[in-house]
């Protein structure tokens, strides 16, 4: 039986499979090793910016495991900011790199009902409540300002809104051209979890 061909992600600019410069070539060798395939941003977007805005992202994300906050705080905000984006791209990569790091990954399928979950802590809620003001509304109120306050430092409080605000730079980068999915981490059957579909993305 002959397996039918993955989809091919229809993107607003065709993928640049083969890459001119010699370093863009690494770059496309590079991430082909890591993740088992050439990632689309880096076929549709990054091959056609100057190589220093590659080096710029790879730099950042060596900088941002500097900030004071939890590692797995930052992911989720990531996810969870990604999801209010509507970027697929970015929920995908995120959920396995968190699966892949983190223990409790129930959270990173829970994320649309934290409020109400008990899966998260009250640290959490803040965090991923300023995160949700200031992607869905460009501020952040009184109210919630001050319930971050009381669970993070200034300089914590600051990293927050740089985690969110990176982010929005990648979520949009992706949503401009529609890249999709990747299936870097094919979600699990609704079926198989009892999850529904929208909890899950």
């Amino acid at each position: 039986m002959v397996k039918p061909k993955p989809k091919t992600m229809k993107t607003k600019l065709q993928a640049i499979e083969n890459p001119e410069g010699f370093l863009m070539k690494i770059a496309y060798w590079v991430t082909k090793r890591k993740f088992g395939k050439v990632l689309t941003p880096l076929k549709v977007i990054y091959s056609r910016l100057p190589l220093a805005f590659s080096l710029w992202v790879d730099r950042i994300h060596s900088l941002e495991q500097k900030l004071e906050i939890e590692v797995e705080l930052s992911m989720l905000i990531r996810v969870h900011v990604s999801q209010l984006n509507t970027c697929r791209f970015c929920i995908d990569i995120g959920k396995m790199l968190s699966i892949q790091q983190f223990k409790n990954e129930e959270k990173f399928y829970h994320l649309a009902q934290y409020q109400h979950s008990d899966l998260y802590t009250a640290r959490e809620k803040a965090a991923l409540e300023f995160a949700e003001e200031l992607t869905r509304h460009k501020k952040v109120s009184e109210a919630v300002f001050r319930r971050a306050q009381r669970q993070f430092s200034d300089e914590q409080l600051v990293a927050i809104a740089w985690v969110v605000s990176t982010e929005h730079v990648y979520n949009l980068m992706n949503v401009a051209f529609d890249i999709e999915s990747d299936g870097l981490c094919a979600l699990m059957n609704p079926a198989e979890t009892g999850l529904p579909v929208k909890e899950m993305v």
